[in-house]
């Protein structure tokens, strides 16, 4: 067997998920972990999509846009992967772009209602 195999332990703490976590992404179909009896292991192909889920999960992407991704990739190659990441990213920016605007105003209106009540304290 290959060296370059995490444990489940070993996949947590690489990645700093959960154990629920993990087996989480693993009953969605997101990893397919060799399995040994009981064991499992993560070679390079596991810790390469891994690194992908958290870098969508970082983004904001849900999970089953990064598995329909990741399918894309199976079953059609890096090409279509590239350009559906492409327009994910898009949409995504999208989203993000809407939920910064939110944030800001909601910052700018907590600052003045704490501003104004620290006027009456005065």
């Amino acid at each position: 067997m290959p060296d370059n195999r995490l444990s489940f332990k070993e996949m947590c703490a690489e990645f700093d998920v959960t154990p629920r976590t993990l087996r989480y992404y693993e009953y969605i179909e997101l990893l397919q972990p060799d399995r040994e009896g009981r064991t499992r292991f993560y070679g390079p192909r596991e810790c390469a999509r891994m690194t992908l889920i958290m870098r969508g999960r970082k983004y904001g992407f849900p999970l089953e846009d990064i598995r329909q991704w990741l399918l894309i990739y199976e079953d059609q190659g890096n090409q279509a992967q590239m350009k559906a990441f492409i327009e994910m990213a898009e949409h995504q920016l999208v989203e993000l772009n809407n939920q910064k605007k939110q944030l800001d105003e909601a910052i700018d209106a907590l600052e003045q209602m704490r501003d104004q009540t620290a006027k009456l304290l005065d």
